[in-house]
């Protein structure tokens, strides 16, 4: 039993004790134990999870289907999990920014709502042309999260109100009060939404035709993409970003050292809202094109997810929010393909978080057993 225990031990540190490579091991498995997981779920449910994880990948697009309508392909498919991919990838590094300064930012739905409602008032519904119009949207979306943002900050810094609940307030404030502007002046009477957005405004080009197909193009991914490294650079390379991470690990010991506290508090919620503010205008004026009354997006409750398996690293974040949206977006497939409630890609990701949230006792426990080996060998050799 012992020589048993001794093997796994061994295995395990083998597979994770490499402190170089922990911050890609430990999320990797993670993963892993979470689609364990997962698979348990879906067999006691009766159906086979490498099915169902196989109808994940073709529902994003990342595998062909059996069959496909006129117009679409595997291709089309792939656009529009790369539409549904933006937002995704702009909220969790909303998310990460905050976490970085030791702030939680668990209002980004909130600050994406916002972002996607004052933009859709400003430029969403005017008659600027399209090279005028894409870019005021960002410029709108980008300005509206950072107020959200420094709203947060400065309660935060001014009567140290807990950021997570003023955050989840400015959540519900912001979903009841924009529910009722639009059922009042806004709603469609069809879709029981706003009104869509202006064609020019649009940050996805809806139903392009490219040969023989029709497919939705985003036009964000690349920027978003482009924002990642930008963050990665500000975060590691800049004043900025050391400041944030002394002010996450001791704001003692970083007042100590003559840092700003309150003013890095407040700029770590300034950028998280900004980018938050992109998730929400790629989101509203793009992947969809109208906003839904008394609905907050899940994406900025999956962002959370996001960050935490990628231990807020910006680049980390391009694979790990690649994940969670290929398991939301193919959810809807899995459930017509293998008749699993689509809820199933919740719990999925779900059991992700909460494996994440284990990185750290992973981590500890992992150190514990080398120790423990290493005592092993040296009483070995004496």
């Amino acid at each position: 039993m012992q020589k048993n225990n001794h093997t796994i031990k061994k295995g395990f540190v083998r597979l994770l004790g490499n402190e170089r490579y922990q911050a890609v091991s430990i999320p990797l498995f993670a993963i892993v134990l979470s689609l364990l997981a997962g698979a348990v779920v879906i067999l006691a449910l009766g159906k086979n999870p490498l099915v169902a994880y196989q109808n994940l990948l073709q529902g994003s697009g990342i595998l062909p289907k059996a069959t496909y309508a006129g117009h679409k392909s595997m291709l089309t498919d792939f656009m529009s999990f790369m539409n549904a991919w933006t937002p995704m990838l702009f909220a969790s590094l909303a998310v990460a920014v905050a976490l970085r300064a030791g702030l939680f930012n668990i209002g980004v739905s909130g600050q994406m709502l916002v972002a996607g409602f004052v933009t859709t008032l400003l430029v969403g519904y005017s008659d600027l042309p399209a090279p005028v119009a894409k870019p005021l949207v960002l410029i709108c979306g980008i300005i509206s999260g950072a107020l959200v943002g420094a709203l947060i900050g400065w309660m935060k810094e001014k009567f140290n109100i807990n950021e997570v609940v003023s955050s989840i307030m400015i959540n519900y404030i912001a979903q009841y009060v924009i529910s009722f502007f639009i059922n009042t002046y806004y709603v469609n009477p069809v879709s029981r939404q706003s009104n869509p957005v202006s064609k020019a405004s649009r940050l996805t080009l809806m139903d392009t035709t490219v040969g023989d197909l029709k497919m939705d193009i985003p036009l964000g991914i690349i920027l978003a993409i482009i924002i990642a490294i930008a963050v990665k650079f500000l975060l590691d390379r800049t004043t900025f970003g050391y400041e944030l991470k002394s002010v996450g690990t001791s704001r003692n010991a970083a007042k100590y050292a003559g840092i700003k506290v309150g003013r890095s508090m407040v700029m770590a919620f300034v950028v998280s809202g900004a980018l938050a503010g992109l998730a929400g205008v790629t989101y509203y004026l793009g992947y969809f094109g109208s906003i839904q009354p008394k609905v907050l997006a899940s994406t900025g409750f999956d962002s959370i997810a996001v960050s935490l398996l990628a231990n807020s690293n910006p680049i980390g974040i391009i694979f790990s929010s690649f994940l969670i949206t290929v398991i939301s977006k193919g959810s809807t497939y899995m459930n017509s393909a293998s008749g699993l409630e689509s809820e199933i890609a919740s719990v999925i990701t779900g059991v992700i978080l909460l494996f994440s949230a284990c990185g750290a006792f992973i981590r500890y426990k992992v150190k514990s057993m080398k120790e423990e080996l290493k005592e092993s060998e040296e009483r070995g050799n004496r």
